[in-house]
């Protein structure tokens, strides 16, 4: 029996790299995407962006970010906000990702 993992922050960032960018077919969480994340009281609130305005990815990637949060034990409500500002970089990328994608880091 897995033993159940207390309601914090990196719970919820060990969910999200589950979610996979079907572009780049990389996490969302070392690829840069999640801004802010704050856990309380139950409540996820994420503040995040895409890696562009129009991405059609979109829909996709916040289903997935909602669902795996969703998945957490002991949360009740995940709320997104979706921002472009600042613009995503690659230079919000996490050294492992910028290293698969074979950037300098």
């Amino acid at each position: 029996m897995v033993a159940e993992r207390s309601l914090d922050r990196e719970s919820v960032l060990d969910a999200l790299h589950e979610v996979i960018d079907p572009e780049l077919g990389y996490n969302i969480v070392d690829l840069g995407l999640i801004y802010a994340l704050e856990v309380a009281a139950g409540v996820i609130r994420i503040t995040m962006t895409m890696t562009t305005p129009g991405c059609p990815a979109q829909d996709y990637i916040m289903s997935g970010v909602y669902e795996r949060s969703k998945s957490v034990p002991g949360i009740n409500d995940v709320q997104i906000k979706l921002v472009w500002l600042p613009a995503w970089s690659p230079r919000l990328m996490t050294p492992a990702a910028k290293a698969h994608f074979g950037i300098q880091v």
